[in-house]
C-alpha cells in the first residue's frame, strides 16, 4: 500500500512527526514544515492515473469497450472512501 492510497495514513504520519517534534513545548521551525509538507505532497508521477478518461456509468463504459473493441477495467472498492478500508 502506497501512502498515497490511504490519505488516512498521510495525516497520521504528519500528525506523528509534527508532535514528536513539539513535545518538549517547542514549535516546529518553517524549515521543518517546508521539509515535511515536501515529503507528503504528490509528485507529479505519482498523479498519473488521473490523466485517463475514467468514466462513471458501466453501461456508457460497456458501449464505449464495445465500439472500440478494449477490455473495461473496473476500479471499485468497498467501505467509506476517506476510510481506507
Amino acid at each position: 500500500m502506497t501512502v498515497r492510497r490511504c490519505p488516512l495514513a498521510f495525516g497520521l504520519l504528519a500528525a506523528l512527526l509534527l508532535t514528536s517534534s513539539a513535545r518538549d513545548g517547542d514549535s516546529i521551525t518553517p524549515e521543518q514544515f517546508a521539509k515535511l509538507h515536501k515529503l507528503i505532497k504528490p509528485q507529479p508521477s505519482e498523479q498519473k492515473w488521473e490523466q485517463i478518461p475514467w468514466l462513471v456509468s458501466l453501461w456508457e463504459a460497456r458501449g464505449q469497450a464495445t465500439r472500440e473493441g478494449k477490455p473495461i477495467l473496473l476500479w471499485e472498492m468497498d467501505g467509506h472512501p476517506l476510510g481506507c478500508t
